[in-house]
Parts: structure tokens; sequence; C-alpha cells
């Protein structure tokens, strides 16, 4: 039996954390389909491509300020 990889999706937005490309590799590791944009992608974009989850991926001082 095949299962979709598509059918859940995850989106990454990517704030300039050093991390996200481990990030998108480890949810692809588990047989999730996700894909990485820019945090400057617009709302409609985000409805068109119609993910089950957003991953918001800070920026390297998120955790300092």
């Amino acid at each position: 039996m095949t299962e979709n990889i598509h059918k859940h999706r995850i989106l990454i937005l990517d704030f300039g954390s050093q991390y996200t490309q481990l990030v998108a590799r480890r949810v692809r590791e588990l047989g999730v389909y996700c894909e990485l944009w820019a945090w400057d992608v617009t709302e409609a974009q985000i409805r068109d491509f119609n993910p089950s989850g957003i991953i918001l991926s800070g920026g390297p001082e998120s955790t300092t300020e």
C-alpha cells in the first residue's frame, strides 16, 4: 500500500534560523512532505499551498532577545 506523501504537507517559514534546513530534513525523514519558504510570503500564497501545519523557524537571536 502506497501512501501519498502530499496528503499532509508542512510549510516551514524561514525567519533566518541556521537550523531551518535541518528541521526540513527531519520532517521529510518522518515521511511528511514539506516546503521551505521565505518569511515574507503572502497569506494568499499560504492558503493556496493549503498546509496541514506551519513551522516558524526563528532568527539566530530569537531566543536571546
